[in-house]
């Protein structure tokens, strides 16, 4: 990897970082209802509330990389080469790892709460049927509903990039309708909601970039300040957008301003995590059902030790985090290994068998 790109690469592993952490406390925390201690439900309570402040910082982040580093796909490369690197690949793994999750956590249900009532049209990873799974993922109701959303912005970004700016206005106030007038479809509200993103990494990334290398923060701090500010206050108004955008510079800034002071190597861990954010993404939901179903009936049945409670509250999701991180680096190894990487690419293609005489 260029040296030049390693901070990029940071981002995008604290991104993916950012949202194991973000589904571990959803699938945990808000379902404990035996705790033995005061203190355990209010640290329970704190790292809900401290997952609902990172949304800003989570995915806005994650989709404005993810489009800045496609850009040469919009604008310099063919539609050829484009469907089958930036489409088809991910089709692949989305159909593939849909059905993987579809399966396991139908099972992992059945065999830790049986008792659990499901939702089966509101996500595909519960669906009762076939059908009812191809609807869910027809329509992002999918836990890998970001892999649905990098296909579909990546096809609108190349299709309308000769409208760049009136585009893109449509996109901000997309983003903001759909936190008042959502869709039957709380995937597709995410699509709606964050594609303003990926679309100004796409086609305004380089600019943007060259601006914030350029910018001086002891210079600028001061409309810094007043620009959160503001985007505060419209944060607590269901109005997330400016903040998102602020925080894309300033974790930008962050990263690149390390990255020039001290020196950066390539296996540092936030890089290592970063070029692996598929294996990771699509790994790690299946082990958070596993982990969070059998913990909650432990907790819940109040078997454990206080001080074993207490443990595992305050640091449930940093574990989450480790164990879902290495399964998936070494998921990605198996993988390549064994499989040619099917699991995390398509298969090569296998070229015309040429005439012989």
């Amino acid at each position: 990897m260029k040296q030049k790109a390693l901070w990029i690469n940071q981002i995008k592993g604290l991104c993916i970082c950012l949202v194991v952490i973000y589904h571990s406390v959803i699938t945990f925390y808000p379902h404990l209802n035996g705790l033995q201690h005061p203190l355990s439900g209010l640290l329970a309570k704190c790292w809900v509330y401290f997952n609902l402040y990172l949304a800003p910082f989570r995915m806005p982040v994650f989709f404005f990389i993810s489009g800045y580093l496609i850009r040469r796909y919009i604008d310099d490369v063919g539609w050829r080469v484009s469907v089958d690197k930036r489409i088809w690949s991910i089709v692949w793994v989305l159909a593939l790892w849909g059905v993987l999750q579809w399966q396991a956590l139908s099972h992992i249900n059945a065999w830790l709460a049986p008792e659990r009532e499901l939702a089966t049209s509101s996500n595909a990873a519960y669906a009762g049927s076939i059908g009812e799974f191809m609807r869910a993922m027809l329509t992002a109701s999918t836990s890998l509903w970001y892999l649905y959303a990098l296909i579909v912005y990546f096809t609108l970004c190349k299709v309308l990039s000769r409208w760049k700016l009136p585009v893109l206005v449509l996109l901000a106030l997309a983003s903001v309708a759909i936190n008042f007038l959502p869709l039957p479809w709380w995937g597709m509200n995410s699509v709606v909601r964050n594609m303003i993103y990926y679309s100004l990494g796409a086609w305004f990334g380089a600019h943007l970039m060259e601006w914030m290398k350029g910018m001086t923060m002891r210079r600028t701090w001061l409309p810094v300040v007043a620009f959160g500010a503001v985007s505060v206050v419209l944060w607590f108004a269901n109005v997330p957008l400016l903040l998102s955008l602020l925080s894309i510079l300033l974790i930008m800034k962050l990263f690149y301003s390390v990255e020039q002071r001290y020196a950066v190597h390539p296996n540092n861990l936030l890089n290592v995590v970063g070029s692996n954010t598929i294996a990771i993404y699509t790994t790690h939901r299946i082990l958070i059902e596993l982990f969070s179903l059998f913990l909650i009936g432990q907790l819940n049945a109040g078997t454990w030790p206080v001080w074993a409670e207490l443990s595992l509250i305050l640091v449930y999701p940093f574990i989450s985090l480790l164990v879902c991180t290495l399964f998936g680096l070494g998921a990605r190894k198996v993988s390549s290994a064994l499989f040619g990487d099917v699991f995390f690419a398509p298969p090569a293609r296998l070229a015309p068998a040429q005439a012989t005489r």
